[in-house]
Order: structure tokens, then sequence, then C-alpha cells
């Protein structure tokens, strides 16, 4: 199931305060970045999480939810609502995340 446009504009209304987000539509869903980073992503209209450190500790009931099929875990974001608290959180996690890798 494919994630709706709208729900992608209502996160990133929520994150509008924090600079350098960017996303990237990816076969129906959308991967969130930070400064480049890939921070996390709108999957079947869940907002999922990498689990870093950063996330555990912010959110330490955070369920694992795997974004697709064969994925790797991420922490699902239940406490959308809470703008403030969304930035907090994307902004601790991409600090934690290593600089991109450049592509040759």
């Amino acid at each position: 199931m494919a994630s709706d446009k709208a729900y992608l504009d209502f996160i990133l209304e929520q994150l509008s305060a924090l600079e350098n987000v960017t996303y990237r539509p990816m076969m129906g869903e959308y991967v969130l970045y930070v400064g480049g980073k890939l921070v996390g992503g709108i999957y079947d209209d869940r907002l999922l999480i990498k689990p870093a450190d950063a996330a555990r500790r912010l959110m330490p009931s955070a369920p694992p939810e795997k974004p697709y099929e064969g994925a790797k875990d991420m922490l699902l974001v239940q406490d959308v609502d809470d703008g403030e608290f969304l930035c907090g959180l994307f902004a601790a996690v991409a600090a934690e995340l290593p600089p991109p890798k450049r592509k040759k």
C-alpha cells in the first residue's frame, strides 16, 4: 500500500522548524533526510525512524517495525502531532548518523 501525499505534507509541516529536511519518493513511499542524512521515512502511512541511540532514548517504548518485507527494523514514531518533539527527535538522530557517502 502506498503512502498518502497528504500524510507526507502533514509530517513535513510538523518538521518545518527544522532546517534541511528533504524527502525523496521511493516506490510509493517517502524517504526523509536531514542535512543529506537518511533519518527515516513514511511507509504505509507510518512514520518510521532509524533505531539510533537517540531515538531509543527519546522513545523508549517505541515498537520496532519493518518498513517493508525483508528490511531492517525501524522505530515507529507514534507522537506525530507534536512538532517540537519531532524536530528534536529528527535532529538528535541526524546528529548521531555518519555523513552521507560521496557518490563517485
